[in-house]
């Protein structure tokens, strides 16, 4: 084993056959020959050893243009973006994809479309060069949804809420048939919360409801829906949300998530309790509801998980009270909580005639969605009987991930199918009281059988799903 001797030799040699040891002597020779020697004699040295090298105050300015040069490639990929999702098609381009889709919609006879419904050769001939005067929104951008997939349930989207008035022709035969009645004659009443505690708990022994939500959509100012919304503008909305979520009451103060910077297994856990929204679905991509996705896209969550907001997910704001067991009363209240006081830091988009304004058609008026997810077994067994049941009460039903699924199993996900036409606290109640009606009917099928209701021991665990 060689000595130490022996190793500093080894290294002294090393040095010398390198050069290392003549430039080390050139550089203290220099430094030697220096009449006025300087302060920093290690800075000196490092300049005669390396004089191609910047100084260190050349360092600090080079960094300094590397960091305004990433800048300034965020921001030209930034732009890049938007360019490319702001190339619009020619009319005759959209003239072309219009036929084409109109063919093949009225071909489709399965189709279930409220689009196919509504949409004749006249109204397209109407409609087809129309565009909104302050976004320039076609009826291509409205129905793209629709004529891409044909098995939606209605197939068109307001592209900005001039829309509405714009593709009037389209959208009021539409909203008529989706809200029970509701003519372009109709106008949306009033903002009425009505009061909370008068809402009867459909299910005070918990032997069916396994859980309860209400949510409520809001679109945010003047701001264009998905199909014409900028990079910007959803980061806007997500910063002014920010700002009036602060002055939320104690029990409802949480965090704010950006989806983007939330990592994967946080992610998979909120959507797999039904807290985050997932990516938009095929429907919601065509309509271009993930333009500039994860951009603004962010959630709220309450320290006790029951109360959240969803910011740039279908809608600009989604907000959404949840807990487990039928006290709707209760949840209903924390939603007016929490709303009222977004709603005074926020100017939310209202129509004198159709109520608060959102991206899809089905959310128009009150905006306001209350469910439950409840186990009838009796009921899912005869499909016929429960759809029956629903429709005489004004129910939508869907499987027990909400809205966009189907139904299967015993637990379903049932909702007011009226958002328009009526008050809010109306809109809830039509919900308590076609819940109470199925309980009932799920009792009389249950004594025709000579069967007894199961508990629930899993309903505990069970998480309520937000949509």
């Amino acid at each position: 084993m060689a000595s130490l001797e022996q190793k500093r030799e080894a290294f002294r040699k090393y040095l010398e056959s390198a050069g290392a040891i003549d430039c080390l002597s050139k550089a203290l020779i220099r430094l030697y020959q220096e009449e006025q020697k300087p302060e920093d004699a290690c800075k000196f040295i490092r300049k005669i050893l390396c004089e191609s090298c910047p100084t260190d105050e050349q360092v600090v300015e080079s960094l300094a243009e590397l960091d305004e040069a990433r800048k300034r490639i965020v921001e030209l990929e930034r732009e890049l973006r938007g360019m490319r999702l702001n190339v619009r098609r020619t009319a005759s381009e959209e003239c072309l994809l219009l036929e084409q889709g109109f063919e093949e919609l009225t071909e489709d006879e399965g189709c279930p479309a409220l689009l196919r419904k509504h949409l004749t050769r006249e109204l397209l001939d109407e409609l087809k060069t129309l565009k909104t005067p302050s976004h320039k929104s076609t009826l291509l951008d409205c129905i793209q949804s629709g004529l891409k997939h044909r098995d939606s349930h209605v197939g068109v989207y307001a592209a900005d809420p001039e829309a509405y008035q714009v593709f009037g022709a389209l959208f009021d035969p539409l909203i008529e048939d989706q809200h029970c009645g509701f003519g372009k004659d109709a106008q949306q009443p009033d903002l009425t919360w009505g009061e909370p505690t008068e809402l009867e708990n459909p299910d005070p022994e918990g032997q069916y409801v396994v859980s309860t939500r209400v949510q409520c959509a809001r679109s945010v100012g003047e701001v264009p829906f998905h199909p014409r919304m900028q990079e910007q503008q959803y980061e806007d909305i997500c910063n002014q949300v920010k700002a009036a979520l602060e002055d939320l009451p104690e029990d409802l103060r949480g965090e704010l998530h950006l989806v983007e910077f939330l990592d994967e297994s946080r992610k998979r856990e909120l959507i797999e309790t039904h807290r985050l929204f997932k990516e938009a679905d095929r429907f919601l991509q065509a309509a271009q509801g993930d333009r500039f996705y994860p951009a603004g896209r962010a959630i709220f969550l309450n320290e006790a998980n029951n109360f959240i907001v969803w910011v740039n997910a279908e809608d600009h704001l989604r907000i959404i009270s949840m807990q487990e067991g039928a006290d709707i009363g209760q949840t209903y209240q924390r939603l007016i909580k929490g709303l009222e006081t977004i709603g005074k830091k926020l100017a939310f988009q209202r129509d004198e005639r159709i109520g608060f304004l959102t991206f899809c058609p089905t959310n128009l008026g009150t905006a306001i969605r209350a469910s439950v997810h409840i186990r009838l077994p009796k009921l899912c067994a005869d499909r016929a009987r429960l759809d029956a049941a629903a429709a005489d009460h004004r129910l939508q039903l869907h499987g027990d991930d909400g809205e966009c699924t189907d139904t299967c199993g015993d637990v379903i996900d049932v909702s007011n199918k009226r958002r328009l036409g009526l008050t809010e606290f109306e809109a809830v109640k039509e919900l308590v009281d076609g819940v109470k009606a199925l309980i009932e009917l799920e009792k009389q099928m249950n004594d025709e059988a000579g069967g007894t209701v199961e508990s629930q021991p899993e309903a505990a665990s069970e998480e309520p799903a937000a949509e």
